[in-house]
Protein backbone atom coordinates (compact mmCIF):
# COMPACT_ATOMS: atom_id res chain seq x y z
CA UNK A 1 0.00 0.00 0.00
CA UNK A 2 1.44 3.52 -0.63
CA UNK A 3 2.76 5.52 1.80
CA UNK A 4 3.26 9.69 1.81
CA UNK A 5 5.82 10.95 0.40
CA UNK A 6 7.53 12.13 3.80
CA UNK A 7 7.01 8.45 4.83
CA UNK A 8 4.70 8.40 7.17
CA UNK A 9 1.64 5.17 6.97
CA UNK A 10 -1.36 6.92 7.06
CA UNK A 11 -3.22 3.46 6.86
CA UNK A 12 -5.39 3.31 10.50
CA UNK A 13 -5.85 -0.06 12.71
CA UNK A 14 -9.89 -0.51 13.10
CA UNK A 15 -8.89 -2.38 16.71
CA UNK A 16 -9.04 0.60 18.51
CA UNK A 17 -12.31 2.47 17.81
CA UNK A 18 -15.58 2.12 19.52
CA UNK A 19 -18.13 -0.80 18.69
CA UNK A 20 -20.83 1.42 17.29
CA UNK A 21 -19.61 4.68 15.00
CA UNK A 22 -23.43 5.49 14.35
CA UNK A 23 -26.26 5.16 16.08
CA UNK A 24 -29.42 6.74 15.45
CA UNK A 25 -32.62 6.03 17.57
CA UNK A 26 -36.20 6.17 17.05
CA UNK A 27 -35.25 9.05 14.43
CA UNK A 28 -38.78 10.88 12.92
CA UNK A 29 -38.15 13.85 10.83
CA UNK A 30 -40.53 15.88 8.31
CA UNK A 31 -39.82 19.05 6.19
CA UNK A 32 -43.83 21.09 6.45
CA UNK A 33 -43.72 21.45 10.82
CA UNK A 34 -46.28 19.95 12.56
CA UNK A 35 -48.75 19.84 8.96
CA UNK A 36 -46.93 18.02 6.67
CA UNK A 37 -46.08 14.44 6.53
CA UNK A 38 -43.11 12.54 8.04
CA UNK A 39 -40.38 11.86 5.61
CA UNK A 40 -38.71 9.13 8.43
CA UNK A 41 -40.77 7.49 10.63
CA UNK A 42 -39.05 5.56 13.70
CA UNK A 43 -35.85 4.69 12.31
CA UNK A 44 -33.14 2.39 14.21
CA UNK A 45 -30.15 1.74 12.60
CA UNK A 46 -26.08 1.55 14.22
CA UNK A 47 -23.10 1.18 12.51
CA UNK A 48 -20.14 -0.62 13.77
CA UNK A 49 -16.58 0.49 13.53
CA UNK A 50 -15.15 -0.63 9.80
CA UNK A 51 -18.51 -1.22 8.30
CA UNK A 52 -19.68 0.03 4.68
CA UNK A 53 -23.96 -0.26 4.88
CA UNK A 54 -26.27 0.49 1.97
CA UNK A 55 -28.95 3.01 2.58
CA UNK A 56 -31.10 1.63 -0.41
CA UNK A 57 -34.99 2.08 -1.79
CA UNK A 58 -37.01 3.82 -4.02
CA UNK A 59 -36.63 7.83 -4.58
CA UNK A 60 -38.38 9.89 -2.21
CA UNK A 61 -38.24 6.68 0.11
CA UNK A 62 -36.20 9.71 2.92
CA UNK A 63 -32.64 7.85 2.11
CA UNK A 64 -31.11 11.52 1.71
CA UNK A 65 -32.84 13.05 4.90
CA UNK A 66 -31.51 10.23 7.05
CA UNK A 67 -28.06 10.83 5.45
CA UNK A 68 -28.70 14.44 6.23
CA UNK A 69 -29.46 14.17 9.68
CA UNK A 70 -26.72 12.02 10.95
CA UNK A 71 -24.24 15.10 9.21
CA UNK A 72 -25.95 17.66 10.84
CA UNK A 73 -27.56 19.29 8.11
CA UNK A 74 -30.90 18.99 9.37
CA UNK A 75 -32.20 18.72 13.13
CA UNK A 76 -34.59 15.53 13.99
CA UNK A 77 -37.78 16.74 15.04
CA UNK A 78 -37.64 12.95 17.55
CA UNK A 79 -34.83 10.66 18.15
CA UNK A 80 -31.49 10.89 18.73
CA UNK A 81 -27.80 10.61 16.78
CA UNK A 82 -25.14 8.86 18.57
CA UNK A 83 -21.51 8.77 16.97
CA UNK A 84 -18.80 7.42 18.58
CA UNK A 85 -21.05 6.70 21.47
CA UNK A 86 -21.46 10.68 21.44
CA UNK A 87 -25.17 12.53 21.66
CA UNK A 88 -25.10 14.69 18.17
CA UNK A 89 -28.55 15.49 17.93
CA UNK A 90 -31.73 15.28 19.66
CA UNK A 91 -32.77 14.74 23.33
CA UNK A 92 -31.54 18.16 24.24
CA UNK A 93 -28.24 17.52 22.22
CA UNK A 94 -26.75 19.30 19.17
CA UNK A 95 -23.32 19.36 17.40
CA UNK A 96 -23.06 21.75 14.16
CA UNK A 97 -21.70 19.56 11.23
CA UNK A 98 -18.32 21.17 11.16
CA UNK A 99 -17.52 19.93 14.44
CA UNK A 100 -18.86 16.29 14.04
CA UNK A 101 -15.94 14.79 12.29
CA UNK A 102 -17.62 13.49 8.84
CA UNK A 103 -16.19 13.11 5.63
CA UNK A 104 -19.26 14.17 2.72
CA UNK A 105 -19.40 12.57 -0.78
CA UNK A 106 -21.73 13.98 -3.06
CA UNK A 107 -23.20 13.17 -6.46
CA UNK A 108 -22.58 16.04 -7.87
CA UNK A 109 -18.98 16.16 -7.06
CA UNK A 110 -19.09 19.69 -4.87
CA UNK A 111 -15.35 20.09 -5.90
CA UNK A 112 -14.39 24.42 -6.03
CA UNK A 113 -13.56 24.82 -9.85
CA UNK A 114 -11.18 27.26 -8.79
CA UNK A 115 -9.03 25.28 -6.75
CA UNK A 116 -6.62 22.90 -7.69
CA UNK A 117 -6.98 19.06 -7.06
CA UNK A 118 -4.26 19.50 -4.52
CA UNK A 119 -6.27 22.44 -2.66
CA UNK A 120 -9.43 20.33 -2.99
CA UNK A 121 -7.73 17.41 -1.05
CA UNK A 122 -6.51 19.97 1.43
CA UNK A 123 -10.10 21.76 1.72
CA UNK A 124 -11.05 20.38 4.60
CA UNK A 125 -7.88 20.21 6.94
CA UNK A 126 -6.89 22.73 9.54
CA UNK A 127 -4.54 25.35 9.37
CA UNK A 128 -1.11 23.94 10.04
CA UNK A 129 -2.06 20.32 9.91
CA UNK A 130 -0.29 17.74 8.46
CA UNK A 131 -0.70 17.68 4.31
CA UNK A 132 0.87 14.76 4.05
CA UNK A 133 -2.49 12.25 4.00
CA UNK A 134 -4.09 14.46 1.45
CA UNK A 135 -0.87 13.21 -0.72
CA UNK A 136 -0.93 9.93 0.47
CA UNK A 137 -4.72 9.70 -0.44
CA UNK A 138 -3.91 11.59 -4.11
CA UNK A 139 -1.86 8.71 -4.80
CA UNK A 140 -3.77 5.93 -3.35
CA UNK A 141 -7.15 6.79 -5.20
CA UNK A 142 -4.44 6.92 -8.53
CA UNK A 143 -4.54 10.76 -8.91
CA UNK A 144 -0.68 11.14 -7.93
CA UNK A 145 0.60 13.59 -10.89
CA UNK A 146 -2.61 15.45 -11.39
CA UNK A 147 -2.45 17.46 -8.51
CA UNK A 148 -1.89 20.49 -10.19
CA UNK A 149 -5.06 20.11 -12.40
CA UNK A 150 -8.34 22.11 -12.07
CA UNK A 151 -11.91 19.90 -11.89
CA UNK A 152 -12.57 20.69 -15.10
CA UNK A 153 -9.49 19.11 -16.47
CA UNK A 154 -10.08 15.99 -14.61
CA UNK A 155 -12.27 12.73 -15.52
CA UNK A 156 -15.99 11.71 -13.65
CA UNK A 157 -14.07 8.96 -12.42
CA UNK A 158 -11.10 11.17 -11.71
CA UNK A 159 -13.25 13.86 -10.19
CA UNK A 160 -15.16 11.31 -8.08
CA UNK A 161 -11.87 10.10 -6.55
CA UNK A 162 -10.95 13.75 -5.40
CA UNK A 163 -14.20 14.35 -4.04
CA UNK A 164 -13.86 10.84 -1.90
CA UNK A 165 -9.59 12.19 -1.31
CA UNK A 166 -10.99 15.05 -0.18
CA UNK A 167 -13.34 13.57 2.37
CA UNK A 168 -10.99 11.19 3.81
CA UNK A 169 -8.03 13.96 3.79
CA UNK A 170 -8.84 15.09 7.72
CA UNK A 171 -9.54 11.28 8.92
CA UNK A 172 -13.16 10.86 9.65
CA UNK A 173 -14.19 8.06 11.19
CA UNK A 174 -17.19 8.31 9.45
CA UNK A 175 -17.81 8.86 5.61
CA UNK A 176 -21.27 9.43 4.05
CA UNK A 177 -21.75 9.00 0.13
CA UNK A 178 -25.09 9.96 -1.18
CA UNK A 179 -25.17 8.29 -4.56
CA UNK A 180 -21.61 8.79 -5.48
CA UNK A 181 -21.23 6.64 -8.77
CA UNK A 182 -24.63 7.70 -10.16
CA UNK A 183 -23.54 10.04 -12.21
CA UNK A 184 -20.22 7.90 -13.36
CA UNK A 185 -20.23 5.75 -16.98
CA UNK A 186 -20.77 2.22 -16.75
CA UNK A 187 -17.02 0.90 -16.56
CA UNK A 188 -15.87 3.42 -14.19
CA UNK A 189 -18.77 3.02 -11.50
CA UNK A 190 -17.90 -0.91 -11.47
CA UNK A 191 -14.29 -0.02 -11.21
CA UNK A 192 -14.53 2.69 -8.41
CA UNK A 193 -17.46 1.00 -6.35
CA UNK A 194 -15.60 -2.23 -6.07
CA UNK A 195 -12.18 -0.37 -4.68
CA UNK A 196 -14.46 1.90 -2.40
CA UNK A 197 -14.51 -0.89 0.61
CA UNK A 198 -11.09 -1.63 0.77
CA UNK A 199 -9.82 1.88 0.47
CA UNK A 200 -12.32 2.77 3.29
CA UNK A 201 -11.14 -0.27 5.47
CA UNK A 202 -7.42 1.01 4.37
CA UNK A 203 -8.16 4.88 6.27
CA UNK A 204 -9.70 2.97 9.18
CA UNK A 205 -12.92 4.91 8.09
CA UNK A 206 -16.79 3.41 8.53
CA UNK A 207 -19.14 4.13 5.36
CA UNK A 208 -22.67 5.03 4.58
CA UNK A 209 -23.88 4.98 0.90
CA UNK A 210 -26.88 6.11 -0.69
CA UNK A 211 -28.06 4.41 -3.33
CA UNK A 212 -31.67 3.01 -5.70
CA UNK A 213 -29.96 0.20 -6.70
CA UNK A 214 -30.13 -3.16 -5.48
CA UNK A 215 -27.34 -4.56 -7.58
CA UNK A 216 -24.86 -2.23 -6.52
CA UNK A 217 -25.93 -2.06 -2.74
CA UNK A 218 -25.54 -6.35 -2.65
CA UNK A 219 -22.34 -6.06 -4.10
CA UNK A 220 -20.34 -3.82 -2.27
CA UNK A 221 -21.80 -3.48 1.40
CA UNK A 222 -21.07 -5.54 4.22
CA UNK A 223 -25.07 -4.80 5.14
CA UNK A 224 -27.76 -2.99 3.48
CA UNK A 225 -30.57 -1.17 5.00
CA UNK A 226 -33.75 -1.24 2.64
CA UNK A 227 -36.04 1.44 3.11
CA UNK A 228 -39.94 2.82 1.74
CA UNK A 229 -42.00 5.49 2.57
CA UNK A 230 -39.69 6.96 5.47
CA UNK A 231 -39.42 3.07 7.22
CA UNK A 232 -36.68 0.67 7.47
CA UNK A 233 -38.45 -2.70 6.06
CA UNK A 234 -34.88 -4.46 7.10
CA UNK A 235 -31.26 -4.32 7.86
CA UNK A 236 -29.26 -7.01 7.20
CA UNK A 237 -26.24 -8.76 4.45
CA UNK A 238 -26.49 -9.41 1.17
CA UNK A 239 -27.15 -13.17 1.60
CA UNK A 240 -29.67 -12.57 4.72
CA UNK A 241 -31.93 -9.72 2.70
CA UNK A 242 -31.41 -12.70 -0.41
CA UNK A 243 -32.54 -15.82 1.74
CA UNK A 244 -34.94 -14.22 4.26
CA UNK A 245 -36.44 -11.44 3.18
CA UNK A 246 -38.55 -9.40 5.59
CA UNK A 247 -41.52 -8.18 3.43
CA UNK A 248 -43.36 -8.38 0.31
CA UNK A 249 -41.43 -4.88 -0.92
CA UNK A 250 -38.15 -6.11 -0.02
CA UNK A 251 -38.20 -9.24 -2.09
CA UNK A 252 -39.78 -7.30 -4.79
CA UNK A 253 -37.24 -4.19 -4.65
CA UNK A 254 -34.05 -5.75 -3.77
CA UNK A 255 -34.72 -9.19 -5.49
CA UNK A 256 -36.69 -7.92 -8.39
CA UNK A 257 -38.77 -10.82 -7.47
CA UNK A 258 -42.45 -11.47 -8.31
CA UNK A 259 -45.42 -11.35 -6.16
CA UNK A 260 -48.39 -13.64 -6.55
CA UNK A 261 -51.78 -14.11 -4.87
CA UNK A 262 -53.03 -17.40 -3.93
CA UNK A 263 -56.12 -18.15 -5.78
CA UNK A 264 -57.04 -21.06 -3.90
CA UNK A 265 -55.47 -23.64 -0.71
CA UNK A 266 -51.60 -23.99 -1.58
CA UNK A 267 -51.88 -22.74 -5.12
CA UNK A 268 -51.55 -19.64 -7.19
CA UNK A 269 -51.68 -19.04 -11.32
CA UNK A 270 -47.89 -20.91 -12.25
CA UNK A 271 -49.36 -24.48 -10.27
CA UNK A 272 -49.41 -25.70 -6.67
CA UNK A 273 -47.68 -26.01 -3.88
CA UNK A 274 -46.25 -27.84 -0.65
CA UNK A 275 -45.29 -27.07 2.42
CA UNK A 276 -41.08 -27.20 1.99
CA UNK A 277 -40.23 -27.72 5.65
CA UNK A 278 -41.09 -28.26 9.23
CA UNK A 279 -43.11 -24.69 9.58
CA UNK A 280 -46.61 -24.91 10.28
CA UNK A 281 -49.13 -25.28 6.79
CA UNK A 282 -49.91 -21.77 6.07
CA UNK A 283 -53.51 -20.62 6.51
CA UNK A 284 -55.34 -20.05 3.41
CA UNK A 285 -57.55 -17.57 5.37
CA UNK A 286 -55.20 -15.12 6.22
CA UNK A 287 -54.92 -11.45 5.05
CA UNK A 288 -52.96 -10.22 2.17
CA UNK A 289 -51.20 -13.68 1.55
CA UNK A 290 -48.71 -13.36 -1.10
CA UNK A 291 -46.31 -15.19 -2.69
CA UNK A 292 -42.77 -14.16 -3.65
CA UNK A 293 -41.54 -16.00 -6.65
CA UNK A 294 -38.13 -15.64 -8.61
CA UNK A 295 -38.19 -15.23 -12.09
CA UNK A 296 -35.89 -17.39 -12.75
CA UNK A 297 -37.71 -20.52 -10.89
CA UNK A 298 -40.92 -20.29 -13.16
CA UNK A 299 -40.93 -21.95 -16.87
CA UNK A 300 -41.93 -20.48 -20.03
CA UNK A 301 -43.84 -22.91 -22.31
CA UNK A 302 -45.09 -21.88 -25.92
CA UNK A 303 -48.70 -22.55 -26.43
CA UNK A 304 -51.45 -21.16 -28.77
CA UNK A 305 -54.33 -22.28 -26.35
CA UNK A 306 -52.06 -20.22 -22.77
CA UNK A 307 -53.64 -18.01 -20.77
CA UNK A 308 -50.51 -15.66 -20.17
CA UNK A 309 -48.87 -13.76 -23.05
CA UNK A 310 -45.79 -12.12 -23.99
CA UNK A 311 -45.72 -8.43 -23.58
CA UNK A 312 -41.65 -7.67 -23.89
CA UNK A 313 -38.69 -8.55 -22.93
CA UNK A 314 -35.13 -7.84 -22.03
CA UNK A 315 -31.64 -9.24 -22.87
CA UNK A 316 -29.59 -10.18 -19.97
CA UNK A 317 -26.97 -11.28 -21.90
CA UNK A 318 -27.04 -14.78 -20.70
CA UNK A 319 -30.57 -15.02 -20.50
CA UNK A 320 -33.99 -13.16 -21.36
CA UNK A 321 -36.11 -11.79 -19.02
CA UNK A 322 -39.42 -11.75 -20.67
CA UNK A 323 -42.55 -9.67 -19.21
CA UNK A 324 -45.60 -11.97 -19.06
CA UNK A 325 -49.33 -11.16 -18.39
CA UNK A 326 -51.55 -13.59 -17.04
CA UNK A 327 -54.84 -12.02 -15.73
CA UNK A 328 -54.32 -9.25 -13.79
CA UNK A 329 -50.29 -10.28 -13.00
CA UNK A 330 -47.98 -9.00 -14.92
CA UNK A 331 -44.83 -11.33 -14.49
CA UNK A 332 -40.72 -11.33 -14.72
CA UNK A 333 -39.95 -14.55 -16.53
CA UNK A 334 -36.50 -15.67 -16.85
CA UNK A 335 -35.94 -17.78 -19.68
CA UNK A 336 -32.48 -19.27 -21.96
CA UNK A 337 -31.61 -17.43 -25.30
CA UNK A 338 -32.94 -20.85 -27.22
CA UNK A 339 -36.40 -19.61 -26.31
CA UNK A 340 -37.28 -16.73 -28.97
CA UNK A 341 -41.02 -15.85 -28.18
CA UNK A 342 -42.09 -12.76 -29.88
CA UNK A 343 -44.42 -10.06 -28.37
CA UNK A 344 -47.78 -11.44 -28.18
CA UNK A 345 -47.22 -14.99 -27.90
CA UNK A 346 -49.49 -16.79 -26.04
CA UNK A 347 -47.77 -19.34 -23.77
CA UNK A 348 -48.14 -20.93 -19.94
CA UNK A 349 -46.28 -20.82 -16.92
CA UNK A 350 -45.23 -23.32 -14.52
CA UNK A 351 -43.08 -24.09 -12.27
CA UNK A 352 -38.90 -25.39 -12.04
CA UNK A 353 -39.50 -28.93 -10.57
CA UNK A 354 -38.31 -28.27 -6.63
CA UNK A 355 -38.35 -24.58 -7.03
CA UNK A 356 -39.14 -22.34 -3.76
CA UNK A 357 -41.24 -19.75 -3.19
CA UNK A 358 -41.77 -17.90 0.04
CA UNK A 359 -45.22 -16.92 1.33
CA UNK A 360 -46.10 -13.37 2.99
CA UNK A 361 -46.99 -12.27 5.84
CA UNK A 362 -46.15 -16.13 7.58
CA UNK A 363 -42.56 -15.88 5.96
CA UNK A 364 -42.75 -19.57 5.36
CA UNK A 365 -41.24 -21.01 2.54
CA UNK A 366 -43.14 -23.48 0.14
CA UNK A 367 -41.92 -25.80 -2.66
CA UNK A 368 -43.53 -26.45 -6.11
CA UNK A 369 -45.36 -30.07 -6.40
CA UNK A 370 -44.26 -32.09 -8.96
CA UNK A 371 -46.35 -30.79 -12.28
CA UNK A 372 -46.83 -34.43 -13.30
CA UNK A 373 -47.87 -35.77 -9.77
CA UNK A 374 -50.64 -32.37 -9.91
CA UNK A 375 -52.23 -33.32 -12.87
CA UNK A 376 -52.59 -37.02 -11.64
CA UNK A 377 -50.01 -38.68 -13.73
CA UNK A 378 -47.98 -40.47 -11.65
CA UNK A 379 -43.86 -38.85 -11.77
CA UNK A 380 -41.08 -41.37 -13.28
CA UNK A 381 -39.13 -42.03 -10.06
CA UNK A 382 -35.23 -43.79 -10.15
CA UNK A 383 -35.74 -47.46 -10.22
CA UNK A 384 -33.65 -48.21 -6.68
CA UNK A 385 -30.81 -50.78 -7.87
CA UNK A 386 -30.91 -54.26 -7.61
Amino acid sequence: MAESQNGNDHRVSLLSQSLATVSVRDLWHRYDGSAGPWTLRGIDLELAAGELVGLLGPSGCGKTTLLRLIAGFERPLQGSVHLQQRPVAGNGHWLPPERRGIGMVFQDYALFPHLTAWQNACFGLRPGQDDSRAAWLLELLGLKGLDQRYPHQLSGGQKQRLALARALAPAPKLVLLDEPFSNLDVEVRLRLRSELSSVLQVCGATGLIVTHDPGEALAICDRVAVMRDGELHQCATPRDLVDSPASPFVGRFVLQGNLLPLDGPMHCLIGSLENAGAQPPADPGADAELLLVDPAVIQLHDDPQGEACVMGREFLGQAWQYRVQQGTCDLRVNAPLSLDLPRGTRCRLAFQPGADVILFPQGIRLRATDPCGAAGVPAARPTPPA
